[in-house]
This record gives structure tokens, sequence and C-alpha cells, in this order.
């Protein structure tokens, strides 16, 4: 799976930037509204090296932001996506990869950066790929992932993950198969989560069209203070890339799991926000579909639309998100783009019978002073309303921003 994503190589790229943004709610409060200022610089890599032997694919963004009436400490944004393999000999590979995310802590309040901490997953180890024959092959592999979060009240994991799989290839574009997982989460805490998932999987192509899934059962079982107890459910995923037209493409990705707050759930699904508050069972379901366009006049439109829901089994509380997120961009004049994003996210949470809705508008400029040096140029409206009103709040905001580009 990683060598098939790593087929196209890129040169190493390297930017940096720096931007004011100015807020007349910096904290995103409903009533004890403060301005503010935050300079942030940034430098951002990205690099996907040569098919062969070893591969790897990298890409990361950080950045530097302070307050000019210090409203929050300084604070360090971090984004990084590493995904590196090497074949050792024929059939067996070693796979590294590692992601790290600045993610909120409590998903029922605001994105600030009091409610902001830093979550890193690392998964690395052993694939090999056992050929019976030439239609069918067995997949072996073995991988120690280790997830840590920034803040000392979240939990820490170390996770054992061991699968083997069966596919048959029924034809040059069919092949499907069986696999069975089972993974150990053991936590600082002392606390253990075991997940064991047997599944059938599936995977198809047409001129247009590339679908993949799976469909199966999975158990899991925790361990809290000597208190256990299980639960399990029916999972799967599905992934559908569509070519409608040379200029067009339709979307869609899925998936329903039963893990833990500590697995890359989140980051896989960038709309799905975990409750870091406790830790506990979580039975996952997310949609994300959409449909991606390039007109003639170089205008690029994005389209999302996403549903997710996290069942907190222990603590027994349902979050629900659904949302839509439009994003445009034109040139209106050679060296002059203009960018606007529309984004709507109403969310429910049952415990606390809350609902909750949040819209925001930007519409921004930038313009190519030279081939490596841009200046932006945006404006920003957010509004939340909520049945709960602490939660409430209406935020306006202005940026400015340099980027230059070293390579």
């Amino acid at each position: 799976m990683v060598a098939s994503q790593l087929a196209v190589a890129e040169p190493l790229s390297l930017s940096g930037g720096l931007t004011n943004r100015f807020s007349d709610n910096t904290t995103r409060d409903a009533d004890n509204e403060i301005s503010d200022t935050e300079t942030r610089v940034s430098l951002r890599l990205s690099h996907q090296s040569d098919p062969g032997q070893c591969q790897s694919d990298t890409f990361a963004d950080i950045g530097y932001g302070i307050w000019h009436d210090k409203t929050y400490d300084p604070e360090t944004y971090t984004t990084l996506d590493f995904l590196g393999s090497c074949e050792l000999f024929q059939g067996f590979s070693w796979e590294v990869a590692d992601n790290l995310r600045d993610v909120e802590q409590d998903s029922r309040g605001t994105e600030t950066p009091d409610n902001t901490t830093r979550k890193n997953v690392f998964r690395t180890g052993p694939t090999y790929v056992l050929p019976l024959g030439k239609v069918d092959q067995l997949r072996f592999s073995a991988h120690y992932e280790q997830a840590e979060f920034g803040e000392p009240e979240e939990a820490d994991s170390d996770r054992y993950i061991a699968s083997v799989a069966w596919n048959h290839l029924f034809s040059q574009s069919l092949s499907g198969g069986i696999s069975v997982t089972t993974n150990r989460a053991e936590f600082d805490t002392g606390a253990e989560i075991d997940t064991d998932v047997i599944s059938l999987d599936f995977s198809q192509t047409w001129p247009t069209t590339r679908l993949s899934g799976s469909l199966g059962v999975s158990e899991i079982e925790s361990s809290f203070g000597g208190n256990s107890q299980s639960s399990d459910g029916v999972v799967g995923n599905v992934s559908l890339e569509r070519d409608i037209n040379p200029v067009t493409i339709f979307y869609l990705d899925g998936s329903r799991e039963l893990t833990d707050q500590t697995s890359d759930f989140d980051i896989r699904f960038g709309d799905f926000v975990f409750d870091l508050r406790e830790i506990s069972e979580v039975e996952v379901t997310a949609v994300d579909t959409g449909i991606r366009r390039q007109f003639s006049d170089g205008a690029q439109l994005n389209v999302n639309a996403f549903a997710n829901r996290a069942d907190y089994i222990r603590t027994n509380e349902t979050e629900d998100r659904l949302g839509l997120a439009i994003g445009y961009r034109r040139p209106v004049l050679p060296l002059l783009t203009l960018q606007s994003n529309i984004r709507y996210q109403y969310e429910t949470f049952e415990e606390d019978n809350v609902d909750e809705e949040t819209a925001s508008l930007d519409v921004g400029l930038t313009y190519e002073v030279t081939r490596d040096l841009s200046v932006t140029g945006r404006v920003g409206h957010t509004s939340r309303s909520s049945d709960f009103s602490p939660s409430e709040y209406e935020e306006n905001w202005v940026l400015v921003g340099l980027d230059y580009r070293f390579l």
C-alpha cells in the first residue's frame, strides 16, 4: 500500500510566510470580546522521492505566533505527514509513518490556543507479501504505534498491531479477499483497549472509476482500573473516485470503526474531532464526499460535504457533526488571484441536549510580486449560535501576509 502511494516523484519545495491577523474576538467568547493581532512566521516543506527500493513522502508546516496584546502566550503550530518504505528483500519491506497535528482538547469548545494540544502518531514495522501463484497472495504485517499529546492531562498510548490478509485477483480490474487484524493499546494511565477485526476486502477499477473498501465485524474490549467491558459491531470502509470528465472529479470516503481517542482516525478524517477529556472506547463513523473542478480560465472549485458521529461507549455520550465547505479561486488579472471560502457546520451533543451551528465566510486576494514572492490580504467573519449561550460568539478578522518560495 505504501509503495503504491509513492508512485510519482516531486522535487523538494521550501517556502516561508509572515502573516498578521487581527481579530475583534480573539478568544471567541460570548460576552468578553478581546481584540488582538497575532503575528505568525511559518516554514513549509514538501518532497516526494523517486520510485525505487526506498521511497518517502514528506510534508511539514511549522509556525510560531505571538499576540501583540498578550492575549495568549506564544504558540507553536505544527503539521507533519511522513510516509516511508524500504524493500529490504523480495516481498519484505519496512514502513515508517508519522503524523503530527494540533487538535482540540474539548470537542465542545472553540478552536483557540487554550483548547488545543499537539497530537503525534508514529508507526513503524515490517510487511511481508507472500505470492501463492499468479492470482493469490498472503500479506503479513506487524506494527508498533505510539500516540503522544502535548499536554500532560491527555493519556498517551503504545499500540501493537498485527494483521494477516489473503487477496485473490479475479480479473485485471477486480480483486478481493479477507483480512484479520488485532491490536492492543496500552495507556500510560494503566488502561488497556484491545480490538479485533475480521473483514472482507475488495477493489474494483474501471476506465474512469476506482472503488475499494471492506466490510466486517469488530470486537473491542477495555480494562480501566480493574473494570472490564466489551462491545462489538459492524465495521467497514469505502473509497470511491470517479472522473466525471477530464476536469471534474467526484470522490467519497467513508469509514466505521471501533477505536479510541489515540488512534489516527481524526487525522484521516480532518473534520472529525475527538473529545479528549476522558479516554473511552469510541464507535466512530465518518463520511466525506465532494467534487473538485478545474475551469478553462484557470479557476478552481472545491465542494466538500461531511458527516460524522462519535459514540463514546464508556461515558455513553454521542456527538454528531455535518457540514458543507465550498472553496473557489480564480485569476482576475495575470498576477492577481481571488480566493473565497464558505463553511457551515451543525453539531449536536446528546448528553447536554445542545445543538450548535457555525458559519464562516472569507474572501481574499493574492498578488504575485515576483515569481517567488506573493502578498495576500483576506477578510473573514465567523458566527456560532447555540442552545448553550456561553458557546455563542461572533468574530471578524483581517489578515495580511507575505509568502516567499525558497525552492
